[in-house]
């Protein structure tokens, strides 16, 4: 059984190790999420410290889920905007570990990301993915409306190129202007 639930950054500190290797398993098994092979844990580090003090600054949510008590999946709420977007977030690293999938655990951190972000005030979510991925699929299935695609966005682990997709999706009321 799996368990999705958001850290906090006292949690987040003390669970480094564990989200460094679902960003590896991710990131060696293709993932382009922003990371060239080779990819260790020496190399995760870095990011889930500059994560965790997003998550202590407010600045960003994160959502785990669980898998017999050890963390399998990730997906990050971007809530810090400049002044003129304060309505909208950016879904950042939806991320599950191959062993984990096909479980709906990555339907489930999407919704709970969803559900936390219209609460806290946010009308508006913004993500991109890599073209062709099996996370176009997700998000479509889940409501998300395409936006485009940019060809030769970014790298794949391996350094050949791929495109990025965009998808929006509306979580809540649109703010009026004030």
């Amino acid at each position: 059984m799996h368990i999705i639930r958001l850290l906090d950054h006292d949690e987040t500190k003390a669970r480094i190790a564990e989200l460094a290797d679902v960003l590896v398993d991710c990131v060696m098994g293709g993932a382009s999420v922003g990371f060239m092979a080779p990819y260790g844990r020496a190399d995760a580090l870095p990011f889930w410290e500059g994560v965790a003090k997003g998550v202590a600054d407010g600045s960003v949510l994160l959502f785990v889920a669980e898998l017999d008590g050890v963390i399998v999946g990730t997906v990050q709420v971007g809530m810090q905007q400049m002044p003129n977007q304060g309505h909208r977030a950016d879904v950042k690293k939806l991320l599950v570990k191959e062993a984990a999938r096909g479980r709906g655990i990555a339907r489930q951190l999407m919704e709970r990301a969803e559900q936390k972000a219209a609460q806290c005030g946010k009308s508006v979510l913004v993500l991109d993915t890599a073209t062709g991925s099996p996370a176009e699929t997700v998000y479509r299935k889940l409501g998300w409306e395409w936006v485009g695609v940019i060809p030769d966005y970014a790298l794949y682990p391996d350094g050949s190129f791929c495109g990025t997709t965009l998808f929006y999706k509306r979580v809540g009321p649109v703010a009026t202007a004030t």
